[in-house]
């Protein structure tokens, strides 16, 4: 067992804890950020979003790093809409190793279907949810590094897992198509970093993301 297995499965306890805690409608992930393709290494009650195993992230960056409100490698109480149109409400823990490293998230995704039959409890347990169209707007220096350190981290593992010496265009165009979905190029030096991590210039890298917008639209 590797050193970042060992840590993350530390926090198998406290998921299944906290799912039996909150009932069927919370859902935990647990997320091994050193695989990003298929980041999802664990799942309680996974029939609230239908989260697998070996999925890959969806609002880590998007969402969570891109709010204002993230703070303290956490952001709790923002929402999304399942394909179905249930609101999820969430909460989402970076873990890091014992170098501070970024290695995983613990996800909380609670179905608040059912609370709107229960004003009361609804009214003392929801809060206004995130606006996570806002920009952010860190308010230091520091908050700004850790994120642009956790997307950073986010690239070279990536790369690092799909890079090989005869890399073809296509597959290049696929790696980029990932990244464009999961919000790296949203960050700030993001198609700079991919574009030296992976032999190229950078006006390349903008050619294959309008390649790949014009065949989606």
């Amino acid at each position: 067992m590797t050193e970042i297995k060992r840590i993350l499965e530390n926090y198998i306890p406290l998921a299944k804890s906290t799912a039996k805690m909150f009932g069927p409608n919370c859902e935990i992930v647990i997320h091994d950020l050193t695989n990003p393709h298929a980041s999802v290494m664990f799942t309680v009650n996974n029939h609230v979003t239908g989260r697998e195993i070996g999925q890959s992230f969806d609002h880590l960056v998007k969402t969570v790093l891109q709010s204002k409100q993230f703070k303290e490698d956490h952001l709790a109480g923002y929402s999304f809409k399942t394909e179905d149109n249930r609101t999820i409400r969430s909460s989402t823990s970076l873990i890091r190793d014992n170098e501070q490293k970024v290695i995983g998230a613990f996800c909380i995704n609670f179905d608040v279907e059912a609370l709107n039959q229960m004003q009361h409890f609804m009214d003392t347990f929801l809060s206004p949810p995130v606006d996570v169209q806002e920009n952010r707007t860190p308010s230091s220096e520091d908050e700004i590094e850790n994120v642009e350190g956790i997307v950073d981290q986010l690239i070279q593992q990536i790369i690092q897992n799909s890079v090989h010496p005869f890399m073809k265009r296509y597959e290049k165009i696929e790696l980029i198509r990932f990244m464009d979905e999961k919000g790296i190029f949203l960050m700030k030096g993001s198609v700079e970093k991919v574009a030296s991590l992976l032999g190229i210039s950078k006006v390349t890298v903008y050619s294959y993301l309008d390649d790949i917008k014009n065949k989606s639209s």
